[in-house]
């Protein structure tokens, strides 16, 4: 028998951590073909998705999968996310969180948005990429530049 992965419980502990001292809980996401978010926010493969209370409806961090419903440009979407493909979790105020190594398989894929038909009861799980979210729209930001390190939003810094 193998040993349960203790990635799911540190993301949960780091998610408690950040709503404890009032801070905004954001995960850096791996997309493929078994992640469903929504793909107009993809860029290079990754999403960066707000997942405090106040972004996030119905949020539930289990072993395997981590669900939730988050609004997007005001649609509310039904978002899947594979622990595996969780490649960091951070705070927003301050940059502080933990990075994992994630390995991309045969399901990762790039697409390029306009190849993307948005369906809300579409079942099947659809790829996504990085965005930098408001901290009230989960990820409704359109910008391509990380936030500035001094005086704005902090971002995570992936150290190998």
């Amino acid at each position: 028998m193998s040993e349960t992965s203790t990635k799911p419980y540190l993301l949960r502990a780091l998610y408690e951590w950040c709503t404890d001292n009032g801070f905004t809980p954001y995960i850096v996401v791996v997309v493929d073909a078994y992640t469903r978010v929504p793909v107009e926010f993809v860029k290079n493969g990754e999403i960066v998705l707000n997942i405090s209370f106040e972004a996030t409806g119905n949020l539930k961090m289990d072993n395997d999968l981590i669900t939730f419903k988050a609004r997007f440009g005001g649609i509310s979407r039904e978002i899947e996310i594979p622990v595996e493909n969780v490649s960091a979790i951070y705070a927003r105020e301050n940059g502080q969180g933990m990075a994992f190594e994630v390995k991309r398989g045969e399901g990762a894929t790039t697409i390029a948005p306009a190849a993307a038909s948005p369906s809300l009861k579409e079942p099947k799980p659809t790829p996504l990429a990085a965005v930098t979210p408001t901290a009230a729209g989960g990820g409704d930001s359109g910008d391509d530049e990380p936030p500035p390190q001094k005086g704005g939003r902090p971002r995570l810094t992936r150290i190998k």
